[in-house]
């Protein structure tokens, strides 16, 4: 089975932490994507909508409460503070700034991973999204990127898995062939619908009981698509 792993940005400028977190994160089933300064966030936040971002504060060019209060201007995701920081003021403006949670260094890696994982449901849940989607013999779970057919776990490639999560996500509105171009190929493939269709035929074949007559991804003719459960 190909896996598709959520994908956790670190940001953090010690190189011991990142040394620390990223097998452990792989262990946990992430991704781990590295950033060390503020700037260097913010660019990547641009171009890629992780699961979740993993937050320390005293970064080296701009302070860690700054840099929450921007990241909220462009990325709605769980934010994880993780942070040598104490202080009863500092967590109280971190939480008010717009973080989900708030974990002091030292830290114990499993604790890390539970407070991760909560806070990704909870986003889902807050945008009104269900963590597990279940349908007949279909069950999606956004939490943990698995999906089942019966007791079978299907093998989706990454856009296959990025497809069906942002129909998902759309809480079974309408998503156009553009919006979902622009997702998951990037704003320069914004005109390719052809590769959306693909890519539908694809997914219909592995979650759908009969492709030919699908019940779970349905056509908005000359639109796009939605998720029915």
């Amino acid at each position: 089975m190909k896996a598709h792993h959520p994908v956790i940005l670190v940001v953090d400028d010690e190189v011991q932490v990142h040394r620390f977190l990223k097998p452990a994160l792989k262990a946990n089933g992430y991704e781990p994507l590295q950033a060390r300064s503020g700037a260097e966030a913010l660019e990547v936040l641009a171009r890629l909508q992780p699961e979740a971002v993993v937050l320390d504060l005293g970064l080296p060019d701009v302070d860690g409460q700054d840099l929450l209060f921007d990241i909220r201007r462009v990325y709605a995701g769980a934010v994880i503070i993780l942070s040598a920081r104490g202080l009863e003021v500092e967590k109280v403006m971190a939480l008010d700034n717009g973080a989900d949670d708030y974990v002091e260094k030292p830290f114990a890696m499993g604790e890390l991973m539970a407070r991760v994982r909560a806070a990704i449901r909870n986003r889902l849940v807050q945008a009104g999204v269900s963590p597990v989607i279940q349908s007949a013999d279909l069950e999606i779970d956004l939490t943990r990127r698995v999906v089942k057919r019966g007791e079978r776990v299907l093998s989706l490639t990454p856009k296959e898995y990025a497809l069906l999560q942002f129909l998902v996500r759309a809480g079974g509105r309408i998503v156009t062939h553009r919006q979902l171009l622009t997702e998951i190929w990037g704003p320069d493939h914004a005109e390719q619908v052809q590769y959306v269709r693909v890519l539908i035929g694809h997914l219909r074949g592995k979650i759908e009981a009969d492709p030919t007559t699908p019940q779970h991804i349905l056509t908005a003719s000359g639109i796009g698509y939605r998720f029915s459960v």
